[in-house]
């Protein structure tokens, strides 16, 4: 049985035993997991090791970049501003950023940005890897085009656009530096949590690399051939054409990239995330009334998303528990994963979060079935 470090009340062993499971099964090299209740934390592990070799262990003040779980926090950002009334979701975009009303968007309102209904899922003008690291750049190009669909009626996964478009809203909206400033100040400073959206160099001695599966550039290929160059996921997904080493790179790690690029472990992503299912509250501070935390649960979107092509029930920032991807036995159930298989689920009914981080991707777009193992056992835990 593989050894794993970290504190675990007696009450969620079921966590401990799934978390080892999945290094004894080979699923995991390295990984972290958390769990925090009513604002405490109850389950803190880490084990395996930051390189395939296993000649380095995970430590525990390990972090990684999270993908799309970064999303989480980008749209808790911009629901702290709306909450102070800095930010109306229900606002046409253009209200904060003028230059977006071009293309016919000035209909477009910056709820859609956050359920990723906004038809701005993708780049129309060629956008290469390392286009994103320049913040003028990718936010002007999206002000300047045309939306692929009607906002509002459908989603379709915003998977890298989605971080500039409300990062640059928040910028504005708040006279912040930039999303990543604006998210260390008021949210990660204060409750100290080690999850940073551009990751300073005197980090870089503590991050792991993701260790990306072979097979997923010829699965993408054939799947992208299938569809045809002018379909809205290979347009979404190929422009730039993201390849997970590039994650490993110095550039990428200092850049702001708020939908894809975050560095943390899941210590960290489930205590920002605290704030969510503790309906705004943490440690005697409060960071939202509870009415900015129900928001969350308006739901924008339900069906087929264009991009991922799978059913998804979208609120405002995140993800909704469904009959199709169902989260737990609670209504007011929210969630979000990344690329490979981190995941983070908030659970304000319970008052819950769990979180888990890896290195050792999985195929998966919204979390795998390691995530899944872990958040069920949490849940057996609370019911038990």
């Amino acid at each position: 049985m593989t050894e794993v470090q970290g504190t675990c009340d007696d009450r969620f062993e079921s966590v401990r035993d799934a978390f080892v499971a999945n290094f004894d099964q080979g699923l995991d090299v390295g990984a972290s997991v958390a769990v925090v209740l009513d604002g405490e934390p109850v389950v803190d592990l880490w084990g395996g090791s930051v390189d395939a070799e296993g000649e380095t262990p995970w430590a525990e003040d390990t972090i990684i970049n999270v993908w799309s779980t970064t999303k989480t926090m980008t749209a808790l950002s911009a629901l702290l501003l709306a909450d102070r009334g800095e930010l109306d979701l229900h606002a046409p975009v253009a209200r904060y950023w003028p230059e977006f009303k071009a293309g016919g968007k000035e209909a477009v309102e910056v709820r859609h940005l956050l359920a990723h209904t906004a038809g701005l899922s993708g780049w129309q003008e060629p956008m290469a890897p390392d286009d994103l690291y320049d913040w003028e750049k990718a936010t002007s190009l999206l002000a300047a085009q045309e939306p692929w669909w009607e906002p509002g009626t459908a989603s379709g996964y915003h998977a890298i656009t989605q971080g500039y478009l409300i990062g640059e809203v928040v910028r504005r909206a708040s006279g912040a530096a930039s999303l990543g400033a604006f998210f260390h100040d008021e949210l990660a400073g204060p409750l100290g949590a080690d999850f940073h959206i551009g990751t300073g160099a005197e980090h870089d001695d503590r991050v792991a690399a993701v260790i990306a599966p072979a097979s997923v550039p010829e699965q993408m290929a054939e799947v992208f051939g299938s569809l045809g160059a002018d379909h809205v996921a290979v347009k979404t997904l190929t422009n730039p054409m993201l390849d997970a080493a590039q994650s490993a790179t110095v550039p990428w790690r200092r850049a702001e990239i708020p939908a894809a690029g975050g560095h943390g472990n899941a210590r960290s992503v489930a205590r920002v995330q605290s704030v969510l299912a503790c309906r705004g509250e943490v440690d005697g501070r409060r960071y939202l009334s509870e009415a900015g935390c129900r928001v969350v649960f308006e739901e924008q979107a339900s069906g087929t998303d264009l991009v991922l092509f799978a059913p998804l029930r979208l609120g405002i920032g995140y993800g909704l528990t469904s009959p199709e991807m169902p989260f737990g036995p609670n209504a007011n159930v929210c969630f979000w994963g990344g690329w490979g298989g981190s995941i983070v689920v908030v659970d304000q009914d319970a008052r819950l979060c769990v979180a888990y981080v890896m290195n050792r991707m999985g195929e998966g777009t919204l979390g795998d079935l390691r995530g899944a193992s872990l958040v069920g056992a949490a849940y057996a835990s609370l019911a038990a």
